[in-house]
């Protein structure tokens, strides 16, 4: 079994799955009893609540969405949808025991001031968690800013560490997409480099590379002290 394979070389897992289309409640709850007493899941929200419907990952919803309600998808909107979304999203994450949820938003969720209400909004609205939240913003988002928000909301800063540093403290939650697209293969030296910038520090790493099985194996090897995932899930 795959996910058996899996779990004998990392400890942790950041699910894909819930991003596109949610598993039942029973498909996560059989994921966590199948997986080690300290394996660790994180997963992705529901693109319901970070993607408008004009996405193409929305061809992998199991049903269209009206066409007169395109637009109250994503962006964290104040809508039914997004507030469904997001329920659906905490329940994944209760069944899995996740220790985090990553809001991973498309480059074009843009820092406007509505984006930002929003933002604001919908994460004063749910609270506190039983799990970290993580947020991934893409695009030109000032740092500052990003800092500001984070600190303010209680959110972690998800980001690939070569091409930015986190605004948060620890525990970092770095995700590696490959440098200049996902076909990208580290070097050892570049994973020698981010496990001498990680030493001393908690969090996560995770590859979403193609690559990112060997990746994430030789960068286990030079880390100490760092949960380590393979990426997607």
């Amino acid at each position: 079994m795959a996910r058996a394979r899996y779990w004998e070389r990392f400890r942790a897992v950041e699910v894909q799955q819930t991003f596109y289309r949610p598993p039942r409640i029973a498909t996560l709850e059989r994921w966590r009893a199948e997986a080690p007493a300290e394996a660790v899941f994180a997963l992705k929200a529901w693109q319901v609540v970070t993607h408008p419907a004009t996405s193409p990952t929305y061809r992998r919803l199991a049903r269209p969405v009206a066409p007169d309600r395109r637009d109250r998808y994503g962006f964290f909107q104040p809508t039914e949808e997004v507030a469904g979304g997001w329920n659906v999203t905490r329940e994944a994450a209760l069944a899995l025991g996740a220790v985090a949820v990553l809001f991973q938003c498309p480059a074009s969720f843009r820092p406007t001031p509505e984006n930002v209400e929003n933002l604001r909004r919908f994460f004063r609205g749910i609270g506190p968690q039983p799990f970290l939240l993580a947020w991934e913003p893409r695009g030109p988002w000032p740092r500052e800013l990003v800092g500001e928000l984070c600190q303010d909301l209680g959110l972690v800063h998800a980001v690939d560490p070569f091409g930015a540093d986190p605004t948060t403290p620890d525990p970092v939650y770095l995700r590696l997409h490959g440098r200049g697209g996902y076909r990208y293969r580290y070097s050892d030296g570049e994973l020698r480099e981010l496990a001498t910038r990680l030493r001393g520090r908690t969090g996560f790493v995770f590859f979403n590379n193609d690559h990112m099985w060997e990746d994430a194996r030789r960068f286990l090897q030079a880390s100490a002290g760092v949960a380590g995932g393979g990426g997607r899930g």
